[in-house]
């Protein structure tokens, strides 16, 4: 009676209520992903002593960056009136928001950015490597093929000690008992500083989810590489083979893409200056979660 009473059809009632169930499971769905992806964040900041309200401003701030960079209308200056309506937060807020600095909330990774260039290239750059293919070690400040002459071909303007400071800090390189440095891993990961790797946090994870998101939105026509190779209940003691297995191979196949990349990298030809760039990579992570046994009931 109810669905004649509004001009609609049975079929027409039924179609809006299983929209309806589509909507409602999407969004149980999404509230479901969105504690997923905050309970390990969660974790790390409690751990550094990071309060729910820090959290809170934080979290809005994003809001509004998002809804004023990335939801306005072609054509239109971005309003204070259409963000609060989007965020659901009050006009005053949204203005508050806006007008204060943002101060320490973008993070330059480009130390890490840089301190990767130079082991990356250690690995690649033919001046750098033995006829077998293996990194040289190398001198610390003299000659063509010396560790300066490495750091100022491939991290720009940065010092030469300063990228070693921080390739000794983190473990990257060593020096030999001749004197010269010698590549320790071919990959710079920060070992001891947790500044450095929460810059990895917010780079890694949101790589992630700009991928996700992308293909939520557009996998269907143009998909972006995204998959997972996981079992349940594997014995504890097989862990330890699967790391390095795992690592091994990863380490292989990240080096391999590095070629193609930085064989396809570099400034635009000078007579084609504007031709458009992009910031591309892929991304390899373990990852491993012991399971709870049930305890033995008693008789």
């Amino acid at each position: 009676m109810l669905a004649v009473n509004q001009g609609l059809t049975p079929r027409h009632y039924l179609g809006k209520i299983s929209q309806m169930d589509v909507e409602n499971k999407l969004h149980r769905t999404l509230n479901a992903a969105i504690t997923q992806v905050l309970r390990p964040l969660f974790r790390v900041l409690l751990r550094h002593h990071v309060s729910f309200g820090a959290f809170e401003e934080l979290a809005k701030r994003a809001y509004i960056d998002v809804v004023i960079h990335d939801f306005g209308i072609p054509g239109k200056k971005p309003s204070i009136s259409r963000a609060s309506i989007l965020s659901g937060m009050t006009r005053k807020e949204v203005q508050r928001l806006l007008s204060e600095p943002a101060g320490s909330l973008v993070v330059d990774g480009e130390q890490y950015n840089r301190a990767a260039r130079v082991l990356t290239a250690w690995t690649r750059d033919p001046e750098f490597i033995s006829a077998s293919g293996e990194p040289q070690p190398l001198d610390p400040h003299d000659g063509s093929a010396s560790f300066a002459e490495l750091v100022r071909r491939h991290s720009g303007d940065v010092p030469v000690r300063a990228v070693l400071d921080e390739l000794l800090r983190v473990g990257a390189v060593k020096y030999g008992s001749d004197g010269k440095l010698e590549l320790v891993v071919r990959a710079y990961v920060p070992q001891r500083s947790a500044v450095d790797k929460l810059e990895i946090l917010g780079a890694d994870v949101s790589d992630l989810i700009e991928t996700i998101d992308h293909n939520i939105e557009h996998g269907d026509n143009d998909p972006r590489f995204q998959r997972k190779v996981m079992y349940r209940s594997v014995p504890v003691a097989a862990l330890k083979d699967f790391r390095n297995l795992s690592g091994e191979q990863a380490q292989r196949l990240l080096e391999q893409l590095d070629k193609w990349l930085a064989e396809h990298s570099g400034p635009n030809p000078p007579d084609q200056p504007q031709l458009p760039r992009a910031r591309v990579g892929m991304g390899i992570f373990y990852f491993e979660q012991t399971l709870e046994t049930d305890a033995p009931k008693e008789d």
